[in-house]
């Protein structure tokens, strides 16, 4: 088993993508002109930081940093609104996450999003499961960088080798892989698997909903995730 669990939020403990994309698409539309869903693919895992630029970019605008600041206010109102209405564990989470949690396995969720916004994700999901969290606005650099598992490895005092972690976008899989965690991934997309991680649907039958995963299943990924 491994020595500590870390779970991505956005997309992995939770299907929040499609709320991020509701709002996503309303703060280009704010600056102009609404971004191609191929470069609202590109924002999935991200900073805000990285969304705006991605947006105002694509409408050819510059944005100064009192207009950064009411913009990132804005849709944070936004997703608080749309987090509170919708909301949910994804299949088979609650389930798999107290299996876990009884056989004593520390957990936290590393995330991006900031923690105004994380801790009502927290709490949709359970946030009894977990020891700790750390959220987006709590490191130095989001996000592909390594900074939040090599923090949350510090958390639970555990070499990061002997974490695992569940991550669905590219870029929270390379921070993963960066920090030297094993890495289970699962993006909608196969292809967007990086190297240095295993995709959940070879190991779970096709599968990356948590539905009927059990403990000894997590314990044998963990255990194949050390050849990736």
């Amino acid at each position: 088993m491994p020595r500590a669990i870390f779970w991505d939020m956005d997309g992995t403990l939770v299907d929040s993508e499609p709320l991020w994309e509701i709002a996503t698409y309303e703060l280009s539309e704010r600056l102009g002109r609404r971004i191609t869903a191929q470069q609202r693919d590109a924002t999935v895992g991200g900073s805000f930081d990285n969304t705006l630029r991605i947006c105002a970019e694509h409408a050819g605008v510059t944005v100064t940093a009192s207009q950064a600041r009411d913009l990132h206010d804005s849709m944070f109102a936004r997703m608080g609104e749309l987090f509170s209405r919708f909301l949910v564990p994804r299949p088979g989470v609650r389930a798999v996450l107290s299996a876990l949690h009884r056989h004593g396995i520390p957990m936290m969720v590393t995330t991006n999003t900031e923690r105004s916004l994380a801790d009502t994700a927290i709490a949709a999901v359970g946030a009894e499961f977990f020891c700790g969290s750390v959220a987006g606005d709590e490191v130095a650099r989001f996000k592909p960088a390594p900074d939040m598992y090599l923090e949350a490895a510090r958390r639970v005092e555990a070499p990061p080798e002997d974490c695992l972690v569940f991550e669905d976008s590219p870029a929270g899989m390379h921070a993963a892989v960066a920090a030297g965690c094993r890495v289970i991934g699962l993006p909608e997309d196969p292809a967007d698997l990086v190297s240095g991680a295993l995709l959940m649907q070879d190991l779970h039958g096709g599968s990356r909903s948590f539905t009927e995963v059990s403990t000894e299943e997590i314990a044998r990924w963990f255990t194949l995730s050390a050849r990736a």
